[in-house]
């Protein structure tokens, strides 16, 4: 890995110094102390990841991503950096279109193994027949835990109740695709994406939130495409759901 280069983009020289020091010990790097900078590097040079601070003068990050996404100035992985944020604010950026987020103060390792995840994401190309991992389906230790407080039919019912909500929802969605109504889509996406966050359903919940970042960056490529896949995933819970040996005792 060590021929892939990062950009790393941050006002604050000190913060600059981390980064490099951090990176330095796996991959080739660049630096840029405001987004205007870092536009300007992205248009001479080609970066496999970019590093981008969100509170910078001259130019934030989040008007940074904007241009870079509006020119397609490039298509690598953009990871966002803030001080002082929470999950909230998590969501947001993912929502705004950056691909992962991560906190100040930095944590060395989880920053690695961050960059190294997306890394080799791009690496393999674009995911677009992914395969459904039956470990991930469904997050035990959160079923184990509705159960705690409620029967196996009652929450049996309660995630019945989510697939045939979610039936509903995609049957709308494919009713704005044929109405080349997309920007609409996003709100849809959000409550499934909710939803299966709140019943442990990962794989649906994982897909939604980049299904979700694609409409809200207006990517409408792959929607028909990401939308019948998703559909798949619901199905492929309902079956998890119903050979549950939680739920079916």
């Amino acid at each position: 890995m060590n021929n892939k280069k990062v950009l790393i983009v941050d006002d604050n020289a000190l913060n600059r110094k981390v980064f490099e020091h951090i990176i330095g010990q796996l991959y080739l790097f660049e630096s840029a102390q405001n987004g205007k900078a870092a536009l300007e590097k992205l248009k001479e040079e080609s970066f496999d990841l970019i590093l981008m601070d969100i509170q910078m003068t001259v130019l934030d990050g989040i008007n940074t991503l904007k241009i870079i996404k509006n020119e397609q100035i490039c298509n690598c992985p953009i990871i966002a950096v803030s001080a002082y944020a929470n999950e909230s604010d998590r969501d947001y950026f993912l929502a705004t279109g950056f691909d992962d987020f991560v906190p100040k103060p930095i944590k060395p390792k989880m920053l690695l193994e961050c960059i190294d995840q997306h890394i080799r994401r791009t690496d393999t190309g674009p995911l677009s027949n992914p395969t459904i991992d039956p470990d991930n389906e469904l997050d035990v230790k959160v079923l184990k835990q509705l159960l705690r407080f409620n029967t196996p039919e009652n929450i049996r019912a309660v995630y019945d109740e989510f697939m045939e909500e979610s039936d509903q929802i995609l049957l709308d969605v494919e009713n704005l695709i044929s109405n080349k109504q997309f920007d609409e889509i996003g709100e849809k996406l959000h409550i499934i994406k909710g939803n299966s966050g709140t019943l442990g359903a990962m794989e649906i919940f994982n897909f939604c939130r980049k299904f979700e970042k694609n409409i809200k960056t207006q990517n409408f490529e792959n929607t028909l495409e990401e939308s019948l896949y998703l559909k798949t995933l619901i199905q492929s819970f309902k079956s998890k759901i119903k050979t549950s040996q939680l739920l079916n005792p």
